[in-house]
């Protein structure tokens, strides 16, 4: 972790997006374990006493986690989902949590391809695979728009400004 926090401090980012709690609609290990390790250093890239050596402390102003409504995990785990599953065992976030969302349709092209540059997984059935079998409309319906939930991180230092009454 003290590499990402060093890379944090290093790049004084602005916002850092990551995957939800969840690790996203399929729950994955990797990208569970990915979001609390950037969540974690997002955090602590701006307490002056944690990571010495990697930088001077910075705090980005946001957290975007990517994830899905409840409503779009419905509409989409009917084509997603492995077979059997029911569309509410999904991991999705509740749709007023939604704080951004954003149409990527003009880059499906190079989204579609990163997915399935996962080649294992295109293979095995996991969700790349199911995005492969989908037609291009329905790829286009079920890529189009990412969510996010925004966490503001909140004061980065400075001089506290005092409120009058």
């Amino acid at each position: 972790m003290a590499a990402l926090v060093g890379h944090i401090r290093d790049v004084r980012p602005e916002i850092v997006i990551t995957t939800d709690a969840y690790g996203g609609m399929t729950g994955h290990p990797d990208h569970v374990h990915a979001h609390r390790v950037t969540a974690l250093a997002v955090r602590s890239a701006g307490l002056p006493g944690f990571c010495p050596g990697t930088g001077a402390p910075w705090q980005p102003s946001a957290l975007y986690l990517a994830t899905h409504p409840r409503s779009a995990a419905v509409a989409v785990g009917g084509r997603m989902a492995r077979s059997g599953t029911p569309a509410e065992a999904l991991y999705c976030s509740e749709d007023a949590w939604i704080t951004t969302t954003v149409d990527v349709r003009p880059w499906l092209p190079q989204k579609l391809a990163a997915i399935l540059a996962h080649r294992s997984e295109v293979e095995r059935g996991a969700a790349p695979g199911r995005i492969a079998a989908l037609t291009p409309a329905v790829r286009r319906e079920v890529l189009g728009t990412e969510w996010y939930i925004r966490e503001d991180l909140g004061h980065r230092g400075g001089t506290a400004t005092e409120l009058s009454a």
